[in-house]
């Protein structure tokens, strides 16, 4: 069937991801890319790093120059513009300086996703760069997502349960973003989430747990859907709940990939399974 004649489209909100490339297409660049298409938005891309990875684990990562970095940010930003930004891997106390000087003169929401360690527990930040972090990337996010592990390594707080993780939100904020969302994925029971704003401002999300393994990609889906929905123009919480709900069907369509963990399946909403 020929599709109708009619003039160009209205462009769709458009969002950018600062991070780095998974090769196995699970998490990283391809997950938010993929979150962001499934979501209704233009995904636009700053690659960080290039990683060996697949679903055993990563095998190596390579991170770009600065000025590279730089270089892709300024190409995106001053021609398209964007309405949301969202990051992930950024693997070197450079970079995450570069990243943060340029995230400071953006005026749009900023979802910052610390990566810390990989799902298979390969670490994708240098150490030293920890401390870059917490001083110069979460003051500029408008909400920062760690999972427990990101948690403790910015706060020093370990979260033994969903109790606790009240607590670790507010040391977060006091780091500077304006949301924390602190993820309770790696707890016992349902699966709970936290965002808090401050006081007046804590909002629970629940959902139930899934037994499937296959959830490689998790934490860059929800961020980059967050992304996505401020990007459309809902407001925190609502933005929040939208992701929380999309990353819940993509967990529980997640499927196997090679001989370890598979990703969670982007396209869970239009796939058809036999």
């Amino acid at each position: 069937m020929a599709l109708p004649s009619r003039g160009p489209a209205a462009a769709p909100p458009r969002v950018l991801t600062v991070a780095g490339s998974d090769s196995g297409g699970g998490a990283g660049i391809q997950a938010d890319l993929k979150a962001m298409l499934a979501l209704g938005v233009h995904g636009m891309s700053v690659i960080t790093a290039v990683t060996a990875q697949n679903s055993l684990g990563v095998q190596g990562y390579w991170e770009l120059p600065a000025e590279a970095v730089r270089a892709q940010f300024r190409s995106v930003v001053d021609d398209i513009g964007v309405q949301a930004v969202k990051t992930g891997m950024l693997a070197s106390v450079e970079l995450v300086e570069t990243v943060s000087e340029l995230l400071a003169a953006v005026d749009a929401p900023v979802v910052v996703d610390p990566v810390g360690v990989s799902k298979h527990g390969d670490a994708l930040l240098a150490a030293e760069a920890v401390a870059t972090v917490r001083t110069k990337l979460l003051p500029v996010a408008t909400l920062a997502t760690p999972n427990l592990h990101e948690v403790a390594q910015l706060t020093g707080i370990t979260v033994r349960g969903q109790e606790d993780m009240a607590q670790a939100a507010r040391a977060l904020l006091d780091l500077g973003p304006r949301w924390v969302l602190v993820k309770g994925g790696h707890l016992e029971g349902e699966a709970a989430d936290l965002l808090y704003g401050g006081p007046g401002e804590e909002h629970w999300y629940r959902a139930p747990r899934y037994d499937n393994r296959h959830t490689h990609g998790t934490g860059c889906t929800l961020a980059s859907a967050v992304a996505a929905e401020l990007a459309k123009g809902q407001e925190m919480p609502g933005a929040v709940a939208a992701a929380k709900e999309y990353v819940t069907g993509a967990i529980a369509a997640g499927f196997a990939l090679g001989a370890g963990i598979g990703p969670v399946d982007h396209g869970w909403r239009t796939r058809v399974r036999a």
